[in-house]
């Protein structure tokens, strides 16, 4: 079931960076997160008595590990989506899942997962595979390649969000992390917005912007409710991969929602994606 739930972690997150795209047009990326976050809370704690989760098995040093968790989503989320507003979605999102690399190799050394020659093939195609994905981009200046910045650090924080995830999560029911941990993710978003001065009146959204930041939402906490139930009982070293192949469903949206052009070298990276995840399930 955990594979499953992987998998429909992936296409959900793959719909919420094409929608993220389409509700940043002309708003700040730090506002269109707080709203969004917003709806997920209201969407998990929905999740939460809906399904008659419990507070069961939390302890203190789970919910320190927890709210950890939705500190460094708070601020992957915050440096992805302000890459999206600077970038392409088929540039940003390669970037982003180099987030995989980082947690496969926190969960061999802090999780003692098994380590295997192929489990190792397979990172070095993931990375060939997002090498290629990436467009190369003549910079005239550093403000041109602000959005690589961004993505980089926000697969830093990503890889962080899932090690404490797994750490936070053992004995916890899954929906129950999902919902706290977007408690910290909204106060750190509208903190953000409080700072940065970015707030907009709600007014002078445009309905489809509202639409897409809503429907991301609720794209987001399917992801989220998906993705911690198959971490609490999946390996992360093969999770955390499986729900990176979102990239897939993102560019294949950026191409033909967004109109996004893909080269030969963005297709065949793809593929090494695809084929080195799939391979890590017989690892």
């Amino acid at each position: 079931m955990w594979i499953i739930n992987a998998f429909l972690s992936a296409f959900f997150a793959g719909l919420t960076s094409i929608l993220s795209k389409i509700g940043l047009e002309d708003l700040s990326s730090h506002y269109v997160t707080a709203l969004r976050t917003t709806v997920v809370l209201l969407f998990t704690w929905l999740m939460y008595f809906i399904t008659g989760s419990s507070l069961a098995g939390l302890t203190p040093y789970h919910l320190f590990f927890i709210i950890l968790s939705g500190i460094a989503t708070g601020m992957s989320w915050l440096c992805y989506y302000r890459a999206l507003s600077l970038g392409d979605v088929s540039q940003v999102v390669p970037i982003d899942k180099l987030s995989t690399f980082l947690t496969m190799i926190f969960a061999f050394i802090i999780f003692h997962e098994a380590i295997t020659w192929l489990k190792i093939v397979c990172i070095l195609i993931m990375f060939l595979g997002t090498y290629l994905m990436q467009k190369r981009t003549h910079y005239v200046d550093n403000k041109d390649s602000k959005w690589l910045i961004y993505a980089i650090t926000s697969a830093i924080f990503a890889s962080f969000t899932s090690i404490l995830a797994k750490i936070g999560i053992q004995n916890v029911d899954s929906q129950t992390v999902t919902a706290i941990r977007t408690i910290v993710v909204v106060i750190m978003a509208w903190l953000v917005v409080g700072v940065t001065k970015s707030y907009q009146p709600l007014k002078q959204l445009k309905k489809r912007q509202v639409g897409a930041i809503v429907f991301s939402a609720i794209a987001t906490g399917m992801s989220w409710l998906c993705y911690f139930a198959a971490l609490k009982d999946g390996p992360a070293s093969i999770v955390v991969p499986i729900d990176k192949l979102s990239i897939v469903v993102s560019i294949l949206f950026a191409s033909f929602v967004l109109h996004e052009k893909q080269n030969i070298k963005t297709i065949f990276g793809l593929i090494c994606i695809v084929a080195s995840t799939l391979l890590l399930l017989i690892a």
